[in-house]
C-alpha cells in the first residue's frame, strides 16, 4: 500500500472564468492543500503493484488531460468554477471510499454550482480482473439511460459491495436495471463490446497525465490543473475546496471593486 491511499503504484469543456491574475497566483498557497500525500485511512492491504503494460513508461504531464466534454460523466454544474476529475477503477477499496467522499463534497458544494464531478475510468485489470468489463457495463447503461442512469449504476457498483470485496458480475444486469435500463439492451451492449475504446480511451489518457494508480483525481479551475493523489478523507478535500472557493470568491470582489 503506498502513502497516497491509492490502488496500485503506476481546458475543461471550453469553459471560460472571468478570474483575474490574482487568483492565479493565489494558486501558489494553497497547491500544498490539494497536493495531498500522507495515508489518513485505515484501508485494507492490497497488491498495489502494477504491470509495466497497465502504467507505460510516459512522463506525467497532467496538463495533457482530455478537455471536459458533453462526452463526459458530469455530475453537478458542468460550468462549474472548479470541476474533480477522477481516474477511477470500480473494483478498487479505496475508490469505494473516495466515491463516499466526493459523493458528500457534491452534496454540500454541487448544489450552490461550485463544484463538478467527471468520472473517468482506470481499471487495473492485474489487480481487478473484471474492472475493465465493469467500466464497459457503465457506458453500456449510460448510452441506454443517459448520465443519471450512470450515476446510478455507479452508486449501485460501490454500495453493494464491502469494502474489500470485488463486484459480483453476475449481478452487473440486476444494477443496470436498477439504474433505469433495459436489462436485455443492457446484455446485448455489453456482449457486444463496443464501448470497450470508450474505456481505453480514458485509460490512455491516464497513463499519459501520470495516474499511476486509483482514485487519482485532477482539480480544473482557473485554467490551472492541481491533484488529489489517492483517496483523501473527507474533512482534508472539505477543508481545501473550501479554501479554493475562497479563492475564488477573493478573487471576484477584488474585480468588482476595480
Amino acid at each position: 500500500m503506498n502513502e497516497n491511499n491509492t490502488e496500485a503504484q503506476t481546458t475543461s469543456k471550453n469553459q471560460s472564468l472571468a478570474i483575474p491574475i490574482a487568483i492565479i497566483l493565489g494558486f501558489s498557497l494553497i497547491a500544498g492543500a490539494i497536493f495531498f500525500s500522507g495515508q489518513k485511512d485505515a484501508l485494507p492491504a492490497s497488491n498495489t503493484k502494477a504491470t509495466d503494460e497497465e502504467t507505460g513508461t510516459q512522463t506525467t504531464d497532467i496538463t495533457a488531460i482530455n478537455p471536459v466534454t458533453d462526452a463526459d460523466h458530469i455530475k453537478g454544474n458542468p460550468n462549474a468554477p472548479i470541476v474533480l476529475v477522477e481516474y477511477s477503477d470500480f473494483d478498487c477499496p479505496f475508490c469505494k471510499s473516495f466515491h463516499d467522499t466526493i459523493t458528500k463534497i457534491m452534496d454540500e458544494f454541487g448544489v450552490g454550482g461550485k463544484v463538478a464531478w467527471v468520472y473517468r475510468h482506470f481499471p487495473l485489470e492485474s489487480l481487478h480482473p473484471s474492472a475493465p468489463r465493469i467500466a464497459e457495463a457503465s457506458e453500456c447503461v449510460a448510452s441506454l439511460g443517459g448520465d443519471d442512469a450512470f450515476w446510478k449504476f455507479a452508486d449501485e457498483i460501490f454500495n453493494e459491495r464491502e469494502i474489500n470485496e470485488l463486484t459480483n458480475i453476475s449481478r452487473l444486469g440486476e444494477f443496470a436495471q436498477t439504474a433505469g435500463v433495459d436489462e436485455v439492451e443492457f446484455n446485448s451492449c455489453l456482449d457486444s463490446g463496443k464501448m470497450r475504446s470508450l474505456v481505453e480511451e480514458d485509460f490512455n489518457n491516464g497513463v499519459k497525465i501520470g495516474a499511476k494508480g486509483t482514485p487519482f483525481t485532477v482539480v480544473l479551475i482557473g485554467g490551472q490543473q492541481l491533484v488529489i493523489n489517492g483517496a483523501q478523507p473527507y474533512a482534508t478535500v472539505r477543508s481545501s475546496i473550501e479554501s479554493l472557493i475562497r479563492q475564488l470568491s477573493g478573487a471576484t470582489d477584488d474585480s468588482a471593486a476595480q
